[in-house]
């Protein structure tokens, strides 16, 4: 399942996202969940990490919530760092549960065409097999060799 997306279509999701929920935050700071939890965090928007492992715990400065049905303010995109085969229950809990709710973001290599259907129907946009992180990089001109800044210095050789 390939679908493709506008450049404008994603700098208008990433330029009107204020909150972002990620489910299947690391508390590892190497895991790809934990540095896009921090960038993101970094470039200002307000981050709340999603797992239930970790409840309780707090990252960049917010505490870990177990699930979305505990987060009671407004989130504009819930951020999906977990397997294809577990976002069905993740879309069906965003839904019902979090008040404001504009975008179900997949990351790379997540995919569920019945999910983002279902998101769809119910006037949510849906992202899949992206990064927020590497499409803000991209858009926003912060692009650095290879691609991928995660922040890590490196020295001229």
């Amino acid at each position: 399942m390939s679908e493709s997306y506008t450049d404008a279509d994603l700098r208008a999701i990433l330029e009107r996202t204020r909150t972002i929920a990620v489910v299947g935050v690391s508390m590892n700071p190497v895991r790809p969940s934990a540095y896009v939890t921090r960038y993101l965090a970094l470039k200002g928007y307000r981050v709340i990490p999603v797992n239930p492992g970790h409840a309780g715990a707090t990252v960049q400065g917010e505490t870990v919530r177990a699930s979305l049905s505990e987060i009671t303010e407004p989130v504009d995109m819930v951020d999906i760092f977990r397997r294809s085969e577990a976002v069905p229950p993740i879309v069906d809990e965003a839904l019902e549960h979090v008040p404001g709710l504009r975008t179900i973001w997949m990351q790379i290599g997540v995919e569920h065409a019945g999910a983002a259907a279902e998101a769809r129907a119910r006037g949510v946009e849906v992202v899949m097999n992206r990064c927020p992180k590497i499409e803000y990089q991209r858009l926003f001109g912060e692009l650095r060799m290879g691609g991928f800044n995660t922040g890590v210095i490196s020295s001229k050789l």
